[in-house]
């Protein structure tokens, strides 16, 4: 989401895409960098947990940054984007993609 562009704007155009796109419920990609802090890690694994999301992390080569990858089965899109909501209101500086 570009610093410009209304939240509430961006998270309606999402819906209506996965509501177009996919099959729900559904296997949803969810991938996000942040600062590489074991903390910040941490906190973002633990926002997916309990919920069976299999999650792959990749450092940055020069190790300022970490990608999280994470593969979760989610039940419809509101579910997916009250989770990018809930990473957002915790994890501060978090790129999601």
């Amino acid at each position: 989401m570009s610093d410009k562009q209304n939240p509430e704007e961006f998270y309606s155009k999402l819906k209506a895409q996965l509501h177009d796109t996919s099959s729900w419920p559904s296997i949803y990609l969810y991938k996000f960098i942040i600062v590489s802090s074991a903390k910040k890690i941490k906190q973002l694994e633990a926002i997916f947990d309990n919920m069976g999301a299999v999650i792959k992390t990749k450092e940055s080569s020069n190790g300022k940054y970490t990608s999280l990858s994470i593969n979760v089965s989610m039940k419809d899109p509101d579910s997916v984007i009250e989770k990018y909501k809930e990473v957002s209101e915790n994890i501060e500086g978090v790129i999601s993609l």
